[in-house]
């Protein structure tokens, strides 16, 4: 775990000045009318950390957690992030990720390999959801910055 609280940490110190430099004009831009913005992009990436802040603290809880999936356009749709200020949710993704990795860098050993069902899907770890989420965060990290 100690590689990939590393690894989260890299992310989030050098992506967050990345991420300040956009300005509010090409993060509103979309490329196409049914993909979304820079702004939607990172707001996705809010709500991912919201969700998964849950699984992450229950799932500490629990041998067994039962979660909904997450039903992330109507998601970004219902929070209109594209009239949000791009530095406002620079902000927010920033202090998030900082405590998620504040977070993960605590789980104890004993609890990486709880369950975690989520809607619908084949039971994961803990272990695993973390691991899946900075591989979640890269991948979106590299669309806003394309």
């Amino acid at each position: 775990m100690k590689k990939v609280v590393e690894e989260f940490r890299s992310i989030v110190d050098q992506t967050s000045p990345e991420f300040e430099i956009i300005s509010e004009s090409d993060s509103s831009d979309k490329p196409a009318p049914d993909k979304w913005s820079k702004k939607e992009i990172l707001g996705h990436l809010i709500d991912s950390a919201a969700n998964n802040h849950q699984r992450f603290v229950r799932a500490q809880l629990s041998a067994e957690l039962k979660l909904p999936g997450y039903e992330q356009q109507l998601w970004v749709h219902t929070q209109r992030y594209q009239d949000e200020s791009w530095g406002n949710l620079v902000q927010l993704w920033k202090s998030y990720n900082f405590h998620l990795l504040h977070l993960v860098s605590l789980i104890p050993e004993t609890a990486l390999h709880n369950y975690c069902f989520i809607g619908d899907n084949e039971p994961v770890t803990l272990e695993f959801l973390v691991q899946d989420y900075i591989k979640h965060l890269k991948h979106h990290v590299g669309q806003i910055l394309d």
